[in-house]
C-alpha cells in the first residue's frame, strides 16, 4: 500500500478493527478511527502514536448522522481526504436467539445499526472520492450474510443486507475510479463470536490473520477490483502487498 493514504477504520478499539489499525499504521497510513466507547478508543490511538502512527481518534457512534458527519469532518480537516474507509463497526445484539424471540425493537435495533453504519460513512466519504476519482471502501460481511444460520438472528439478516448495499454501490460506481468490496473475515478470537457462539468448541483464527485481503484492498494493486466478495482465511494474491 502507497504510504501517505488516509485510511478510515469504524469500531476500531477492539478486535478485528484494532488490529487493522495497527496493520495500517505500519504500513504508513495515516489514520482516522472511531468507536463508540471512548476508553479502549484511546487506549488504542496512544499506542498506535507510541509507533509514531499519526492518528485521529473520535468516540462516535456511527448509525448517528450527526457522529458520522463530526467524525469525516474532522478527519478531512486534519488530513484533507479519506482515501481508504473499511466500515468494520457493527453489534450482534442479543446472544444465540431463535427468530421467534427477537422483540420488535431488538430486531429493529440491529438491523437500523449494522445497515445504517455503512450507509452513512458510504454517503458521506463518497463525494470527496468521486471528485478525485480515486478511492477505496470495504464492507465487513459474514458467512452469515450469505447463508442463514439458527440463532444468528437479525446479525445474520443484517449481513445480507450489507452484501446487498454492496452490490449496489459497486454498480452505482462502476467507471467512476472509486471502488467497494466486502470481506467475510471468517470466525475469529473476538468478543463478538464469545457472544454469538459463547460455548465454542474449536479453534478459530486470530484476527491479526485477516489483514492482508484489506491491505491489498486499500492498495493500488487492486484498483480494478469492484464489487467483490472475499474470504479472508481463503485470501491470497498473486502480487505481494506493500
Amino acid at each position: 500500500m502507497s504510504k501517505e493514504k488516509v485510511v478510515m477504520i469504524t469500531g476500531a478499539s477492539k478486535g478485528l478493527g484494532r488490529e487493522l489499525a495497527f496493520a495500517f499504521a505500519r504500513q504508513g497510513a495515516k489514520l482516522a478511527i472511531c468507536a463508540r466507547g471512548e476508553e479502549k478508543l484511546k487506549e488504542v490511538q496512544h499506542e498506535l502514536e507510541k509507533t509514531g502512527a499519526e492518528v485521529v481518534a473520535l468516540a462516535a457512534d456511527v448509525s448517528d448522522p450527526r457522529d458520522v458527519e463530526r467524525f469525516v469532518s474532522i478527519t478531512e480537516s486534519a488530513y484533507g481526504r479519506v482515501d481508504v474507509l473499511i466500515n468494520n463497526a457493527s453489534v450482534f445484539g442479543k446472544g444465540p436467539c431463535l427468530l421467534l424471540d427477537y422483540t420488535h425493537e431488538e430486531f429493529q435495533e440491529v438491523m437500523r445499526v449494522n445497515t445504517m453504519n455503512p450507509l452513512l460513512m458510504t454517503k458521506r466519504v463518497l463525494p470527496g472520492m468521486l471528485s478525485r476519482k480515486t478511492g477505496s471502501i470495504i464492507n465487513l460481511t459474514s458467512e452469515a450474510g450469505k447463508t442463514g444460520f439458527a440463532e444468528w438472528g437479525a446479525y445474520g439478516i443484517s449481513k445480507f443486507a450489507v452484501e446487498g448495499m454492496t452490490q449496489t454501490w459497486a454498480d452505482e460506481l462502476e467507471d467512476t475510479g472509486v471502488r467497494i468490496n466486502m470481506v467475510d473475515p471468517g470466525e475469529m478470537d473476538t468478543e463478538m463470536h464469545n457472544k454469538a457462539v459463547p460455548q465454542c468448541d474449536y479453534e478459530l483464527a486470530d484476527p491479526s490473520d485477516a489483514v492482508d485481503v484489506f491491505l491489498y484492498l486499500a492498495s493500488d494493486q487492486s484498483s480494478g477490483v469492484n464489487g467483490r466478495r472475499f474470504e479472508a482465511q481463503n485470501f491470497s494474491s498473486d502480487e505481494e502487498v506493500i
